[in-house]
């Protein structure tokens, strides 16, 4: 079955995932993931890429990010991945593809998912079990949102409105962003990103998806009812 097209919808945040093919390693170093970070800042900023949160994990990435334009995602992960594989071909003397083909991605209803997204994007080290706490893992934005100490994350993360909202300065809005984290997330909510981001619905209610497809020119949300299937290593 051919995939639905993508849709971008500038100013609305979406949830990103790019895997590395046959979910290989794309990160053996640390040198890789600085590398990795420098092309994205750099493709991002260029073409009108607000990032909010992310994680790299070992055999994949995930963003959270707002475009400015309608192919502000798209050419953001082409730069990227040209740079990238380039450089990861020539350290390890290797040839051929890195990434699994084209990225997954979903727009976000930003009311109602972007704190919970941030928080499952940056759980991602603990669920996998890489870690015992999100500050642990180098490799996230948790840091930087949740502490203001991630390093050269202060530079270029992007604090979207729904964030700056959990407080009337940055320390408290990192000790209420810290506070989220207290509470599992429910499991109604991890079953639809999942089921979302790997089909490419829209993430939210009903009003919202109604409003995404009327943008959009496409459907927002399956047609049928059954239970999300789990996808591994999200």
């Amino acid at each position: 079955m051919a995939r639905l097209p993508r849709y971008v919808i500038p100013g609305q945040p979406q949830h990103v995932i790019q895997r590395g093919n046959n979910r290989q390693a794309i990160f053996a170093a640390e040198a890789d993931y600085r590398f990795f970070r420098d092309a994205l800042v750099e493709a991002a900023t260029r073409h009108g890429l607000a990032i909010h949160a992310y994680v790299w994990m070992t055999n994949h990435v995930h963003l959270l990010a707002t475009p400015a334009h309608e192919d502000s995602i798209g050419k953001t992960f082409q730069s990227v991945g040209r740079r990238y594989v380039q450089y990861f071909n020539r350290v390890y003397q290797r040839s051929g593809t890195l990434w699994e083909g084209r990225y997954r991605a979903t727009v976000v209803d930003s009311e109602r998912y972007l704190l919970t997204l941030m928080r499952y994007i940056e759980l991602n080290p603990v669920r996998a079990g890489m870690v015992a706490a999100p500050q642990d893992y180098p490799w996230s934005s948790y840091r930087g949102n949740a502490s203001g100490k991630g390093g050269p994350d202060a530079d270029w993360l992007v604090p979207h409105d729904a964030y700056t909202r959990l407080g009337r300065d940055d320390a408290a809005r990192r000790k209420a962003y810290r506070a989220l984290f207290a509470a599992a997330i429910d499991p109604d909510d991890l079953a639809a990103i999942r089921n979302c981001t790997h089909k490419g619905w829209a993430l939210g209610g009903k009003r919202f998806r109604q409003e995404i497809e009327a943008l959009g020119q496409r459907r927002a949300a399956s047609k049928g009812v059954g239970r999300p299937r789990r996808q591994e290593g999200e």
